[in-house]
């Protein structure tokens, strides 16, 4: 067989790549991750008792835009980075950006308040809680967003590793938020950045071995 005959067998009937399908794949595996970690929450720790009251409904509001914030950024950067041979120049300074946002209303918060009350604001009642549910409630979006990943084999597997548990930490923290009753700006830029980081170092370690391919 010719040269010329080959490459024109090979090319005949290529059906075109479907860029769409790497992003709904992503997007499927949020919603159920969302699902599955407001769920878990609800039936497990369930709500907020007080959860009429505008005080506790505004500091849910607070939690839930800065964990959505969070893995909305992350997202953007993970369904980039997850194609093959791309983002070796991607700078994903911008998913800082929450942090740097609530902590400096926390630092805010805590210069206003009296010293004596700072370990209080900073604490709360259920800093431990919160340091194991994020964490383990993210576990299942976790899987689901690397399961998502997988289909487009990603080069760079640790970054996307490392975004994968930024999404999932920052879906699950949203959904702890529907629980939590932690309510001032130093206990959220404390335990919830800190466990939604937990999860991003967790999946960075993790992404070489269960993104590789």
């Amino acid at each position: 067989m010719k040269t010329d005959d080959l490459i024109a067998m090979l090319s005949a009937n290529v059906e075109a790549v479907d860029h769409r399908q790497l992003p709904r794949a992503i997007a499927g595996a949020v919603v159920a991750g969302t699902v599955v970690a407001f769920a878990t929450v609800l039936i497990t720790l369930g709500g907020r008792a007080d959860f009429r009251s505008l005080g506790a409904l505004g500091f849910v509001i607070i939690k839930l835009l800065f964990a959505v914030v969070v893995s909305t950024l992350a997202l953007v950067y993970l369904t980039r980075l997850a194609r093959p041979g791309s983002g070796s120049r991607m700078s994903t300074a911008l998913v800082v950006l929450p942090f740097v946002g609530i902590g400096g209303l926390a630092a805010i918060s805590m210069v206003a308040a009296p010293a004596i009350h700072w370990q209080t604001i900073l604490m709360g009642n259920e800093w431990l809680e919160c340091l194991v549910s994020i964490p383990i409630i993210a576990v299942v979006p976790f899987a689901l967003v690397v399961w998502a990943v997988r289909q487009a084999a990603p080069t760079h597997l640790g970054r996307a590793g490392a975004l994968a548990g930024l999404v999932a930490g920052g879906l699950s923290a949203a959904g702890y938020a529907l629980h939590c009753t932690g309510d001032s700006l130093p206990f959220v830029a404390l335990w919830y950045s800190g466990t939604i980081v937990i999860c991003t170092l967790a999946g960075a370690a993790l992404g070489p071995r269960l993104l590789r391919w």
